[in-house]
């Protein structure tokens, strides 16, 4: 094949690549790797992939092969691809699925392979050893459905992530249809991508269905691919997400865009625990207990009705317990929600083994060229410290230096000429930020609710509500903005604050804003960093979910927005 030097990619021995950004054809190279490698460095001009074994086995199970990615890498690459690296990349393509787990003819589960001498290879490896039953031949073990899910786990971390084709049970029936308009009134009907999803997903009703991970940004209609899915399935449900905003979106949706009464649709939260055959429940809720090492109580929540279906909403967030029941259900269809398979915990293959891999995924500027988000402009806003608070920081213990760096008082002033610069009456601005002294600040500066953790849920309900009709244009917000609310208009983000490199946290805050808008107005999304501190280094970090999704930031000092000060000799003129 002939190489050329003017291609954007050069493709190591070691499985990174290097993608020049301000090639030509940066932008095809980029989406053509993205599927199956993982981003890992992004400063301005050249970008680090690296081709790891998850970013693989998801690529795989999602159908691509290796030679695909092979010819991906050739067409793009500067030089010849490293000599080892086909192989490398064939065979680690080729360990998802080299061992299935199957329902036999009796209904016994199994672990089968045709590859006899990696059976003999696992059965001795310790972490695989213990959840091996019966030997049934040469290929075949018998396999305790109890232990379904952790003997994924296991294989998975000895590198030969099994194929779960073993099936599930059906689940109570449930009749339940979408609904041709919605209920108020809305014209309402599933998008392509999102019927796309559902389908990758169920598979009609196969065993290779069931199970799996459905990527789509923020505002792409998350919720709609769970409501088709639960349409397509079936049957009884159970919803796991974040907070009971969440939960009370996730009613109004089902109610509004399915045939199903009010009567079938019920909440399992800390101020109602009524379960139903469509049953909605909070994270925080099914992981409570009342001592640190004491049990779960509400873990009874999965068995208490026959679960067709259980949707984990924003997935990247499951905490880390859910896993251990999760692991117990793996007879029941799983289907987790997000915008991006980053976790901070890197429990990524937890997931991957847990819910399922990655079944589909539509890039965020894939949907903002076709309408369906809104076209966003990202903006970096670097300040200094003013000298005050720059000998604090100096003398600081370390662990301080980041929270003092998030709170630098430079970033009110922004605050307000952002505030300035967004202020038509179809503006709806969301300031959002980690710590509550500084939000408190901004919000009796500027006269503006804040809602919090403590904000009870009928004054952050009230709130919402206002922000929607738009009688309240600017709100501001702490943590809690990151997850699952809906504010459809909502189109500029200010963020002061973010939790040190969370790439996760910029993907649900980028989210809040981009639901398509009226007319051609599109989306601004501000983070305000302080320059020469720990916060610059983290920032590097949260762009890289931006810059994975295609993204890239305006670089952005705080003179571009403030007036000049007059220097000394203009005001003895003056």
């Amino acid at each position: 094949m002939q190489y050329n030097p003017a291609n954007p990619l050069i493709v190591q021995g070691d499985k990174t690549i290097l993608l020049e950004v301000d090639n030509p054809l940066h932008a095809e190279a980029r989406d053509t790797i993205a599927p199956f490698a993982e981003l890992e460095k992004s400063p301005e001009h050249i970008h680090t992939y690296r081709l790891s074994p998850l970013s693989l086995w998801n690529a795989a199970a999602a159908g691509m092969t290796a030679d695909e990615m092979v010819a991906g890498l050739e067409t793009y690459s500067k030089f010849p691809l490293p000599a080892n690296l086909s192989a490398d990349l064939k065979d680690l393509v080729s360990r998802y699925g080299r061992v299935r787990l199957e329902r036999a003819d009796d209904g016994k589960l199994r672990l089968v392979t045709n590859d006899q001498p990696l059976l003999e290879e696992l059965s001795r490896q310790r972490g695989v050893r213990d959840y091996l039953g019966e030997r049934i031949d040469a290929t075949t073990f018998a396999i305790d459905d109890a232990h379904r899910g952790v003997l994924k786990q296991a294989l998975i971390a000895v590198g030969y992530p099994a194929e779960d084709v073993a099936g599930y049970t059906p689940g109570a029936a449930l009749p339940v249809n979408l609904r041709a308009a919605a209920k108020s009134g809305h014209p309402f009907h599933v998008r392509d991508y999102q019927r796309g999803a559902v389908e990758a997903f169920h598979a009609g009703g196969d065993v290779k269905g069931g199970s799996g991970v459905i990527v789509l940004p923020c505002g792409a209609g998350k919720t709609i691919v769970g409501l088709a899915a639960l349409a397509a399935v079936k049957a009884e449900t159970l919803v796991l997400t974040t907070s009971t905003t969440s939960v009370e979106q996730w009613r109004r949706e089902i109610l509004d865009k399915t045939d199903l009464t009010e009567d079938k649709v019920t909440l399992y939260t800390g101020d109602s625990k009524e379960i139903g055959p469509v049953t909605l429940a909070t994270y925080q809720i099914v992981t409570y207990r009342p001592k640190k090492d004491g049990d779960f109580p509400h873990f009874g929540l999965f068995g208490q009705r026959n679960w067709g279906l259980i949707i984990y909403d924003e997935v990247h967030l499951l905490p880390a317990p859910v896993f251990r029941i999760t692991a117990d259900i793996q007879a029941r269809r799983r289907l987790g929600l997000t915008a991006t398979l980053v976790r901070e915990d890197h429990r990524e293959e937890d997931v991957f083994s847990l819910i399922g891999p990655k079944k589909y995924d539509v890039p965020w500027r894939v949907l903002e060229s076709k309408g369906w988000i809104a076209e966003a402009q990202c903006h970096e806003i670097r300040m200094g410290l003013p000298p005050a608070s720059r000998m604090e920081y100096a003398v600081a213990e370390w662990r301080d230096k980041f929270r003092l760096a998030s709170e630098n008082p430079v970033k009110e002033d922004l605050v307000e000429l952002l505030l300035d610069r967004h202020d038509g009456p179809e503006d709806r601005v969301l300031i959002i930020g980690q710590y509550l002294k500084q939000l408190r600040r901004i919000a009796e500066r500027f006269r503006l609710p804040l809602i919090t953790g403590a904000t009870s849920n009928a004054e952050r309900e009230d709130l919402y509500g206002r922000f929607r009709t738009g009688a309240l244009r600017r709100l501001v917000l702490s943590k809690v903005g990151n997850f699952a609310i809906d504010l459809p208009d909502a189109n500029v983000m200010i963020q002061v604050s973010g939790t040190f490199g969370s790439r996760q946290e910029e993907a649900q805050r980028l989210g809040r804003i981009l639901r398509p808008k009226e007319g051609e107005k599109g989306a601004c999304f501000y983070t305000l960093v302080t320059r020469d501190t720990r916060e610059m280094d983290f920032s590097h970090h949260r762009q890289l979910f931006l810059t994975e999704q295609g993204y890239s930031y305006e670089i952005l000092d705080e003179s571009d927005l403030m007036p000049a000060k007059p220097s000394a000799s203009a005001e003895k003129a003056g």
